[in-house]
């Protein structure tokens, strides 16, 4: 019996609910594949070291080559994904970094897996910058947006703990190199599905003035700003490279401050182009939107802050309390599932009840309380009565970063949502690499002059760690302070 036109309407609405529901679970896959990689090389630094004969200062290329790569092209591919388009840039993105970690899987050798790191940051950047244009554009409904960025920023939260287990895991069980092949099933997976569900481009090429069935070159050719794309990528990549080496050579040294400033000069002239350019790569309206600068500050200082709870608390607990890789990774779970249940199970409707602004500035409290805490978290911590109860307090997160989510892309329009997409990537990035040079130094320092002063061992590293913990909350009461002047209440 042939279907009424009504019975046709409703399943065409299913099959497109259905079909954005797959297109979230693959942008969600995919930047859950980008996380793990990020975190899930950290616990198999030592195995890879002893099996590829690394120096100690070649050691940390394994991380900076792809956080590098990584930080420095999300503005640039985020932007090329509006003219090119962004699914064509995901599908990209994805084959490279899928293609990069078999190659970092069967290296034999420190150069070819630095190499394989750095591919690996070019297409996560790639496929990162993206995602979150992709999904505003897929989800326009308030409600139903809220939840998408809630379960999208949830894989972002919940990842890195995750990928401590399964990294300790993999490797304890098989060898470091399955930390790299357990990419390729996920990626392939995605790829074969992303090619089915997620939007076409066909509005990127009318935007380019091509028709939607040739391609989208000559758009590219005549609105690129070659010259533009060249400074802010050489400007990131140097000062990334630059503060990734600062615990190396020191703030106030000449190395530090030199290439600093150069990086300086170069971002300086990008964003001055920008202003003239017939055809910017960074049209400088994105920043008229509070929303838009608020969030992307509040995101870097909030970053980098808790670099102090992911990353410093994970040493305590290997350094000074003797856990294995594997046993860290377990210990840090609890925070991955009360971050992953607060990100999926309320978030979203707190933020259409209370706004984005509320939500956020709650989250960030409990964040504050989590590290003031921490700054009391004793020698010989008990892990039932002194570290498990802190890990509830990561609630926080799964209420700041979905808010933070809306806020950083609320007024982006269609033609801007991939450049709003990489901007806000791009902070993160910068918030992590600072994060990292600025609380491990001070923590390091710290540690070396409690141990020149007699004190033992563990002492000494939790004396750092408790100042790092302190930092780290003292940038996050930064954050409530400038989400609570620059962000504005938003009627909903």
């Amino acid at each position: 019996m042939p279907k009424s036109a009504m019975d046709t309407a409703t399943d065409t609405v299913e099959n497109t609910a259905v079909n954005r529901a797959l297109a979230l679970g693959v942008l969600a896959s995919g930047m859950l594949m980008i996380v793990l990689d990020g975190s899930i090389v950290t616990v198999a630094m030592p195995a890879i070291q002893d099996d590829l004969g690394f120096s100690p200062a070649g050691l940390s290329w394994v991380v900076n080559a792809y956080l590098i790569a990584f930080g420095s092209l999300l503005l640039l591919a985020g932007r090329l994904g509006d003219l090119l388009g962004r699914r064509r840039m995901f599908l990209a993105g994805t084959g490279v970094f899928t293609a990069a970690s078999l190659l970092a899987g069967a290296a034999t050798s420190p150069a070819v897996l630095i190499a394989a790191r750095f591919l690996q940051g070019v297409g996560s950047a790639m496929a990162a910058a993206v995602s979150l244009g992709i999904l505003v554009t897929l989800f326009t409904e308030p409600g139903e947006r809220a939840r998408a960025i809630a379960v999208f920023s949830f894989t972002g939260a919940a990842g890195a703990s995750i990928g401590q287990v399964v990294g300790g895991l993999l490797t304890d069980a098989l060898s470091w190199h399955w930390i790299f092949f357990i990419n390729l099933p996920i990626g392939l997976a995605a790829l074969a599905l992303a090619v089915r569900v997620l939007p076409g481009d066909r509005a990127t090429d009318a935007d380019a003035g091509t028709d939607a069935g040739k391609g989208t070159g000559r758009g590219l050719a005549a609105r690129s700003d070659v010259v533009g794309a060249l400074l802010i990528t050489a400007g990131l990549m140097l000062g990334i490279y630059t503060v990734v080496k600062v615990e190396q050579y020191g703030w106030v040294s000449a190395h530090t401050l030199g290439l600093g400033a150069l990086a300086a000069a170069l971002t300086g002239a990008f964003i001055a182009r920008q202003a003239t350019a017939p055809t910017p790569l960074m049209p400088l309206r994105i920043f008229r939107s509070r929303g838009v600068v608020g969030a992307n500050i509040v995101q870097m200082l909030m970053v980098a802050a808790l670099f102090s709870f992911q990353i410093v608390l994970a040493l305590h607990l290997q350094r000074v309390l003797g856990y294995s890789a594997a046993e860290t990774g377990l210990a840090m779970l609890p925070a991955a599932l009360v971050i992953g249940a607060v990100s999926l199970g309320v978030s979203a409707r707190l933020i259409g009840r209370f706004g984005e602004r509320n939500v956020l500035l709650t989250g960030l409290l409990l964040l504050v309380t989590l590290l003031v805490l921490l700054t009391r978290i004793p020698v010989d911590a008990d892990y039932a009565t002194d570290v498990l109860p802190l890990m509830f307090l990561s609630a926080g997160f799964g209420l700041a970063l979905p808010a933070l989510t809306s806020l950083g892309m609320s007024d982006a329009g269609e033609e801007d949502a991939g450049l709003a997409s990489g901007l806000f990537n791009t902070t993160q990035q910068i918030g992590m690499a600072v994060g990292v040079a600025v609380l491990s130094t001070l923590a390091a320092s710290r540690s070396e002059r409690l141990l020149a002063g007699g004190a033992g061992r563990a002492e000494a590293l939790t004396g750092g760690y408790h100042l790092a913990f302190g930092v780290g909350a003292g940038l996050l009461v930064t954050a409530f302070v400038v989400a609570y002047v620059v962000l504005r209440r938003r009627t909903r």
